[in-house]
Order: C-alpha cells, then structure tokens, then sequence
C-alpha cells in the first residue's frame, strides 16, 4: 500500500508534480501571434501582399529579374515596415525593346549592384495611387526610391501621367493594402546605372581590340584570305556566362542518321543546348513552379527551349521529343552550369518535319526488297558449291 502525506498517496504527489513542471515548460516557450511566427522573428508576408501580387502578376519578367537580383528578403523587409508604390515595366519592354548588350550587362554576375540599383529605382516607399498625381497645372511631385534615388512624378497638358520619362500606361493595375502597382511603357535606368554600363562598354571596348598580324595572301588566287568567323566557343573565355543541356549517352545513341546528315547538323544541336545565361537546379525548379512555363534562349536563334514542371523536375520541350532534369548540377562555377537531361532536344518546326518524314517512309520501305546480311550471303554461296543451296528457301 502507498503510504500518506496528510492524506495524499505519495503517488498522486508525484503526478501533480510532474504536471505542474509540465504547464511551466509550455508557457516558457515564445508566444506566437496570430500569424504563426514568434516574436522574436520577422513579420511574415501576407498572402494579400502587393510582394506576393507582383510575383504572381504578368509582369514575368520584372518578378523573374527580382528574383535573379536576390532582392526578395529586402522587398520583404520593405513592405513589412511601410506601403509601398511599384513602377512595373511591361514584359515587351524588358523582353524585346531593351538594348540586348544592356541586358547582357545586368545579368553578368559581377554587376549584381547595378541590377539591384535599378529595380530599386522602380519602387517607391510610399503609396500613390493614381489620383495622387499632380495635376495639369501643377510642379512635378519629387519621391525618394528605395535606392535613395528621385522620381518625378507629371502630368502633360494631354492629361497623360509620366514617372520619369515613362508614361503611365496601367494606372492602379494592382492595387492590395500594403501597396498599388502601376504599369509603365518602358523601363527607368538611374544615372548611376547608366554611367556604370557606359564605363563597362568603353573599358571593354578598349580591352577587347586583339592584335592581329598582317594579312596573309593565297598565292592561289592572288587574294587576300579570308579571316575566319569567330567561333562560339570563344564566348565563355569572354566572360558571357552559359547553361548546357547535357544529353546522356544512352540519348545521344538513339540519334538517326537523317538527324546527323544535314550539313551543319551536329552544330545547331549543340546550339540548342547552351542556354545564354546561368542557371541551376534550384532556379529552373523555382522559376517553373512559380510561373508553369519559361521560355530560356538557345545559341540557336531564334528557338527557344520552354521548360515546365513535371512530376517534381523540370521538363524540357513537349511530347516525345522531351527530356527530363535527371541528374542536376553537374558543373557549377558562377558563370558555366551543366545540367545532365535524359533526352535530345529539337525545335518544334523540325519536330514537325521529322513527323512527315516519318509518315511517308514506310511506304518506301514496302516497296523496297529486303536486303540479306552479309553473314548469310557468304553461308549461301559457301551451300553453292556443294550444290546444297537449293535446299533453302533463304537462298533461292
């Protein structure tokens, strides 16, 4: 029997004890707030965030540039402190109209500041919507960005709504409670930036002039040589930065002679598969989930590969004549990534072409008669000469 202490068992004593111990842990632990994060973290974006809308907007290709200039934790950060105002390009704007040697400039590795600087000149820590602009009359409204740069803000005699030298095309596009996105022509570049990419292009200019001998002549023809192209290969001992799509073995046996036989073939392959810029696992994987499919450009002008997720990896082309992400990463230096894929890739037009040549060669092959191997042409005049041939209907 359990022996008594004021009559309480000692056993009934101990439990108590042990859940009063129990009860003190649990509340020693940090509260959390309503939105699930302790005190001690930072706030947590809302879903309604005008971060979130921009993300999942059809500015594509600003959200995916944000993510590329890592900027996500800061615009965070920006829009958990106060409302903010973003000036969103339209896609065509940074896609087609954009000087491709300045695009090339702000994806290089090494100017991720410059990057920054300039999507940072598209936000304002303030909200204001489109009645907030100055009227016809009025001076221009000057706004401090988040790169501690200045906006103007006008309005024409026409009644048209400039930021900069940009009109406002889709004015209050998104609007949400921590902030509004208006739609704007064309992208702003701060003078910093453009003053940073002036001096890159002269500097590069000047270090790029190579040292060439004198022309060589072809006693042939009594001409000048040609001097040869310059090969692509060059263009990662230039500083431009790549992704290949390394088909495996077992994919590169299954290419057809038709395939290989074209003049030039083998070279628009590989072209197809050398992306312009560097990209890993982890950013196709994150850019196909958030936006379904991209669009990547190849050395193979004008074709692009589109990517898509598929079963937790990324797909590459659609159809049969698509491969799958299988073994990622296999070089990754900053400015060369390899990704291994199970598959050969072609345009969608030769896709196509394949398909009718597919079509029409069996009734070629109908029409044609077998040809015997080798191996039983020898076995069936070796039986010749014994008089022994007739005896199979193979040789007859």
């Amino acid at each position: 029997m359990d022996s008594h202490i004021y009559g309480v068992s000692k056993k009934t004593l101990f439990f108590f004890t042990l859940l009063c111990l129990s009860v003190y842990s649990i509340s020693a632990l940090p509260h959390q707030n309503k939105t699930g994060n302790s005190t001690g973290t930072g706030q947590m974006i809302n879903s309604n965030s005008v971060l979130v809308a921009l993300l999942d907007s059809h500015y594509t290709e600003l959200a995916e540039l944000v993510e590329k200039a890592l900027l996500l934790q800061t615009l965070e950060e920006a829009v958990g402190k106060h409302n903010v105002t973003i000036f969103a390009p339209r896609n065509e704007a940074l896609e087609r109209q954009l000087d491709p040697e300045f695009k090339r400039f702000l994806l290089e590795p090494g100017n991720l500041k410059s990057l920054q600087t300039l999507l940072l000149f598209h936000i304002i820590p303030l909200r204001v919507g489109s009645n907030d602009w100055p009227g016809r009359k009025s001076n221009p409204t000057r706004h401090t960005t988040l790169c501690n740069d200045h906006l103007h803000l006008i309005t024409k005699n026409s009644g048209e709504k400039l930021v900069g030298s940009a009109e406002l095309t889709r004015p209050d596009d998104v609007t949400r409670p921590d902030g509004v996105i208006h739609g704007i022509e064309r992208l702003l570049i701060p003078q910093s930036v453009q003053e940073d990419f002036n001096r890159r292009r002269n500097l590069r200019s000047i270090s790029a002039v190579l040292p060439q001998g004198a022309p060589e002549f072809d006693p042939r023809t009594h001409r000048l040589k040609k001097p040869e192209p310059p090969a692509r290969a060059g263009l990662v001992s230039e500083g431009y930065v790549l992704t290949v799509l390394a088909p495996n073995d077992e994919a590169m046996a299954k290419l057809t002679t038709d395939q290989l036989s074209e003049p030039g073939a083998p070279e628009q392959i590989i072209y197809y598969h050398i992306i312009p810029e560097y990209q890993t696992e982890e950013s196709m994987y994150n850019a196909v989930r958030r936006f379904g499919k991209i669009g990547y450009d190849t050395l193979r002008l004008p074709h692009k590969v589109v990517a898509q997720e598929a079963d937790g990896s990324v797909k590459f082309g659609s159809g049969d004549g698509s491969a799958y992400l299988f073994d990622p990463d296999i070089y990754t230096d900053g400015r060369i990534s390899v990704q291994g894929i199970d598959g050969v890739l072609f345009p969608e037009v030769e896709k196509e072409s394949t398909s009718v040549k597919k079509s029409v060669s069996p009734v070629k092959v109908a029409t044609t008669k077998p040809r015997r191997g080798k191996l039983m042409e020898v076995a069936c005049r070796m039986l010749g000469t014994f008089g022994q041939d007739s005896h199979f209907t193979t040789c007859q």
